[in-house]
């Protein structure tokens, strides 16, 4: 999660989880989500809400979950196809936006380069289903492994498209109305674009209206990869967020801790 590269599978999750009508419908109603001038900060407590929920303590990540939790239990939404009322912290409309993140985040990672096994890649979806508790979801009733969660989405396709809004929030990737301390980013913003739009699974692509082609898929592994080895040029201190550095860093104690109990055993 610590990766520079991981931060393409999270704008990936974003378009993924917009394609899920009930989900995008939910969040473009009671949100700011759709004003242009209130998007950033909307974004930004997301991130920060990722953050928190990655790295936090059990009592920072138990307050930030409260606090989601008591947020989604006062929302509705309106389905505007059927006019029909339903609650945004629908376990649906929940465990959509919870895998949409899951695999963008994975996918991202294994094509990037990433060393990740087949087993690695199980355990990451298993140990994920400790932050789908936190917005409320029951982690059985969540995918556990790879292969749940594709069984997953081939049940999901026949349900979900692009409505407008998700065409509209696609759209306006391409050219953000940003700060004006973030005007570069506009400047990159159609390639970035770009580069998210191809990560996408194909079935994703053609909801979107866009080709899901093999060779957009090749080029961006391709993209993903060169991504991730020019990254790792850059030394550790800087290359990684402070939490991201003190997960690592504890990671590696609590390893040597093992080693070391094995030894002496």
């Amino acid at each position: 999660m610590g990766e520079p590269v991981l931060m393409v599978g999270g704008v990936r999750a974003l378009l993924l989880q917009a394609l899920h009508p009930r989900t995008m419908w939910g969040t473009a109603q009671n949100s700011e989500l759709m004003d242009p001038a209130a998007a950033w900060a909307r974004l930004a407590r997301t991130v920060e809400f990722v953050r928190v929920r990655t790295y936090g303590t059990d009592a920072e990540v138990e307050r930030a979950g409260r606090r989601i939790r008591k947020l989604h239990s006062k929302l509705t939404g309106l389905d505007l196809r059927t006019g029909e009322a339903f609650r945004v912290d629908d376990p649906e409309n929940l465990l959509w936006v919870h895998l949409g993140e899951v695999d963008s985040y994975l996918d991202v990672a294994r094509r990037a380069g990433v060393p990740l096994s087949g087993a690695d890649a199980d355990a990451f979806v298993d140990e994920q289903r400790r932050a789908a508790a936190v917005v409320g979801l029951d982690p059985a009733d969540v995918p556990a492994s790879v292969a749940e969660m594709r069984d997953y989405y081939a049940r999901m396709r026949p349900r979900i498209w692009a409505c407008s809004q998700a065409r509209e929030g696609l759209r306006r990737m391409f050219s953000p109305a940003v700060p004006r301390h973030l005007l570069p980013l506009k400047l990159a913003a159609p390639g970035i674009g770009m580069l998210v739009v191809s990560t996408l699974p194909r079935w994703a692509r053609r909801m979107y209206g866009l080709p899901g082609l093999p060779t957009s898929d090749l080029a961006a592994t391709l993209a993903l990869k060169g991504l991730y080895r020019t990254t790792h040029v850059v030394p550790e201190r800087y290359r990684y967020t402070p939490d991201a550095q003190r997960a690592r860093r504890l990671t590696r104690e609590h390893e040597a801790d093992l080693a070391r109990w094995s030894i002496a055993s």
